[in-house]
């Protein structure tokens, strides 16, 4: 059923972005060689900080020992009204903590080991990633990718001739991220592995807007602004296009994207009243990031981070440029010519080579990526010292002026070169799932015993159920031909024939969401063959004859209609006893 409802989820989130919007889908390796991912930084920061139990060498991540230790204090009675103040403004600003506030934190409340009481070590960085070797000698490092991203940017070449070299174009990704999380917990709520849709929309950086903005302008959205966060105020609804207007947002495309977010959330399940768009504080954002808004989704674990939605600028493509010496950009046609004056290395490889051998090629890509001020300073020291010393990392080159010299010309160009913009929405499939269970759970009114999923025909497992009154052998032909007609539309669909009460067997498939059950009965034997058709959440059932079952349940498994349209058109049949 898990299986099941995964996929579907997977299944509309391809249709409502990949198809509808036109995206490139990729499907890249989970195994990253280690360069990628020290172009991107992954190796130095993607890292938690860790706090160790100093004498049982438990480990815990110190955010979330901070945050559960908080929790506790403020549910204490005994904790003064100042002082749980003071804990919550902690916890506003505890995402942007380094390893001295968190330590800070720790001594000054004097928070303990949670499951020992011992006292807990200085915050340490532990790297999150999953390292591996390549190859039978095991000299060439790789890890497993933590994210799916790097491989859309090192193929942005390729995307980007696939789309007729033209900006703005989305490439999109489904697949496995991995994480060695210090502490798994919570479900699905962190694991060490984790389905990951995650889409890179490169756009010009001058020119953000987005074609199909004003359709979604006028559609609400809570947001917690910045601001309202650190003013202590509550999260407010704003339309989209008003956000956008006033700076809130930061532009049309990231804006876009977040109300196509808020609708896939709640087409999939999600309860809106308990959906907001948190933005990022200055002191948690991505040094390179301009924006960036987590959809959160409250749950009993609290306010849960389940899809980030970010202006990356363009740091990613410009990190792997520097990396590889491969220009990673877009052309852009001037709607006039015009002339530029370009200044720029001129490395003598022949005498690099004899030189510095095997560095003479480092030297040159490193040569060929320095700024025009930075090239102005090696022509000063040629001219006055004949000698420039390059500094790569911990090596220093010494360079004269017969090995380098520095050219000035100009030239007229028709185009010019894009270094593009990233738009990142990332979902996290699982956390959205878990959600939409716990917000599709309901209780009988007046028999809270009796509990079931109302989990959106959309996404639900098993669309239907086929419930004969009894095990009579008369009804077996006649449960095929409403099999045959289920088939027909692709309609996963559970036959129930057991003994058991018919009221007990609906209580049974509600259980599990399945939102529609085809009831056979006595009345089904007389042609044109009927059945009643029963709504799970309305408890509700209309009569129809089951040539038409097909159809229409495949209109209410795709929001096509609604059970309200069918009310309206089939006669309402009410049951002898129901449940």
């Amino acid at each position: 059923m898990g299986c099941a409802l995964k996929a579907n989820m997977l299944q509309e989130w391809r249709k409502h972005f990949i198809l509808e919007e036109g995206m490139l889908e990729v499907d890249c390796t989970s195994l990253t060689p280690e360069p990628v991912l020290k172009a991107s930084g992954h190796v130095e920061r993607f890292a938690d900080w860790m706090v160790k139990d100093l004498k049982t060498g438990d480990c815990f991540r110190a955010d979330h020992l901070i945050k559960n230790s908080i929790e506790k204090l403020l549910a204490d009675k005994k904790t003064t009204a100042d002082l749980k103040n003071e804990l919550q403004d902690v916890l506003a600003r505890l995402e942007g903590f380094d390893d001295k506030d968190m330590q800070a934190v720790i001594s000054k409340y004097k928070f303990k080991s949670p499951i020992t009481g011992n006292d807990l070590s200085e915050p340490v960085a532990f790297n999150l990633m999953f390292p591996t070797q390549i190859g039978p000698t095991g000299d060439f490092k790789a890890y497993l990718r933590p994210e799916t991203a790097q491989g859309i940017f090192v193929n942005f070449k390729r995307l980007l001739e696939f789309n007729q070299s033209k900006l703005p174009f989305a490439a999109a990704q489904i697949g496995q991220g991995f994480r060695n999380e210090i502490s798994p917990r919570q479900g699905l709520i962190r694991v060490r592995e984790f389905t990951m849709c995650e889409i890179e929309h490169f756009v010009d950086p001058t020119d953000k807007s987005h074609p199909k903005f004003k359709k979604v302008a006028d559609h609400v959205l809570t947001l917690f602004s910045a601001c309202n966060q650190m003013d202590g105020n509550p999260a407010k609804e704003w339309k989209i296009g008003d956000a956008v207007t006033q700076g809130v947002v930061n532009n049309e495309t990231l804006g876009y994207y977040m109300a196509r977010c808020h609708q896939y959330l709640l087409k999939v399940g999600v309860d809106p009243r308990r959906l907001r768009f948190r933005q990022h504080l200055a002191n948690e954002m991505a040094h390179y990031a301009q924006d960036c808004w987590d959809a959160e989704i409250l749950t009993s674990y609290g306010w849960i981070e389940c899809v980030g939605n970010a202006d990356r600028a363009c740091y990613d493509l410009r990190q792997h440029y520097k990396a590889t010496n491969v220009k990673l950009v877009a052309e852009k046609v001037l709607p006039a010519a015009k002339n530029i004056d370009v200044v720029e290395a001129a490395p003598v490889m022949n005498i690099l080579g004899k030189e510095f051998r095997q560095s003479a090629k480092k030297i040159q890509t490193v040569l060929s990526q320095l700024t025009p001020e930075q090239l102005a300073e090696v022509e000063l020291e040629l001219a006055t010292n004949k000698l420039y010393n390059l500094k790569i990392d911990s090596e220093t080159y010494p360079l004269t002026d017969k090995m380098l010299a520095v050219k000035k010309y100009s030239k007229t160009v028709y185009v010019e070169e894009i270094e593009p913009s990233v738009i990142e929405p990332s979902y996290g499939i699982g956390r959205v799932m878990y959600a939409v269970l716990e917000h599709a759970f309901r209780q009988r009114e007046g028999d809270e015993q009796r509990c079931f999923l109302v989990l959106p025909p959309l996404v639900a497992p098993i669309k239907c159920s086929v419930l004969p009154i009894s095990n009579n052998v008369v009804f077996e032909p006649i449960i095929e031909l409403v099999r045959e007609e289920l088939a027909r539309y692709d309609l996963s669909h559970k036959v129930d024939d057991s003994g058991n009460a018919i009221g007990r067997r609906y209580a049974r498939t509600d259980e599990i969401g399945i939102p529609f059950g085809i009831t056979i009965d006595f009345e089904s034997e007389q042609k044109p063959h009927t059945v009643t058709l029963r709504h799970a959440e309305s408890m509700q059932q209309i009569r129809l004859e089951i040539s038409e079952v097909g159809r229409l349940l495949s209109d209410l498994s795709t929001g096509r209609q609604q059970w309200s349209d069918a009310q309206a058109k089939y006669p309402k049949f009410e049951a002898n006893s129901d449940e």
